[in-house]
């Protein structure tokens, strides 16, 4: 998730001596392609009061500094303790701590790759959030049915669906989806302005069409409803740029769904640099387009991206190790 604020509020950077100009030429042009097809679209108010705490929050955890963003979300959920949002940004922290201790390298990629395995303590800490924010995103449409509770009922299943998804349960995940889409169409339904609503929404369509045959036919026969891994894309790219709280998230997602499925890594690459323009201290963010990097023969801006990510501050010691193991193998395997 990502708010838009902080990006007018950052001081002005010196162009000379910025990580762009020390690019390679090639990976200069990306970053500018990048600039202009997901930068954000301004010119539409708010149509979720997004408050600066929970701007700053969301800028923490994708900056590195968890342990932050969870004081912030816990003063968001204490001042307004009916309100799904400190509960959202919560979860998300922990889930990409999950995220990131899951790590590996499978199929020559590094991701966290779905797989049966037990609960584990961060689970159910994590599903009681998602389920937290369904709750009350419930009780607020049970009062007046709105496009913001709309959306968070659809985000809070979105969450669910993302880590029983992980631990591949794979009846769990589709039966979340199927609900978090159903609140996502109602909230687009009730304002079709709310961007971020397409961040769900373009999951489902891309992930629902690229299920292998006997996937398709076991969803068919459990009416899920199906969907279009190009609607899909382009409802990641509105949420990428016009979101108010997804916009990191969506890019994230893009790039990666560009590369596991499509294999188009010129279009991928272009979606991961703006993450590690802003973030450049996140691994994550950094072995994706390291990894992206290597798959177009960049090898040495690859190896660059891989070193970083090892020596990236972070406060998560499992996360650490992980990206560190991650950046290791991909330095050897792939450069």
């Amino acid at each position: 998730m990502r708010g838009r604020s902080a990006a007018n509020t950052s001081p002005k950077k010196n162009i000379k001596n910025s990580p762009v100009r020390r690019l390679p030429s090639h990976f200069r042009v990306l970053v500018l392609l990048a600039t202009v097809f997901l930068a954000p679209i301004g010119g539409r108010a708010s149509q979720l009061n997004v408050p600066p705490q929970a701007t700053e929050a969301i800028q923490l955890m994708y900056s590195g500094n968890s342990d932050q963003a969870i004081v912030l979300a816990r003063n968001l959920e204490a001042a307004g303790p009916e309100h799904p949002l400190g509960y959202l940004i919560e979860a998300d922290v922990l889930w990409w701590k999950i995220y990131c201790k899951w790590l590996e390298r499978k199929y020559n990629t590094i991701d966290s790759w779905s797989h049966q395995r037990a609960p584990e303590p961060d689970d159910d800490a994590y599903l009681a959030l998602a389920d937290k924010v369904t709750q009350l995103a419930a009780a607020g449409i049970a009062k007046k049915d709105t496009a913001e509770m709309e959306l968070y009922a659809g985000l809070g299943y979105a969450s669910r669906a993302r880590l029983v998804g992980l631990r591949y349960e794979k009846t769990a995940t589709a039966r979340a989806g199927v609900e978090g889409r159903k609140h996502l169409l109602r909230c687009l339904e009730l304002d079709p302005d709310m961007a971020d609503a397409n961040l769900g929404l373009g999951l489902y369509n891309y992930y629902v069409d690229t299920l292998s045959a006997m996937a398709k036919v076991l969803r068919f026969f459990m009416g899920i409803p199906g969907g279009d891994k190009r609607v899909g894309l382009r409802q990641l790219e509105t949420a990428a740029t016009k979101g108010e709280l997804t916009q990191t998230e969506a890019r994230y997602n893009m790039a990666k769904s560009l590369r596991n499925y499509d294999h188009d890594y010129t279009r991928a690459l272009a979606a991961a640099l703006p993450l590690t323009t802003e973030f450049p201290e996140n691994p994550l963010f950094l072995l994706m387009a390291g990894d992206i990097a290597a798959k177009l023969g960049h090898n040495d801006e690859a190896a660059m991206r891989f070193r970083a990510a090892a020596a990236a501050p972070m406060e998560d010691a499992a996360c650490a190790e992980r990206a560190g193991r991650a950046s290791d193998l991909l330095c050897r395997g792939q450069v």
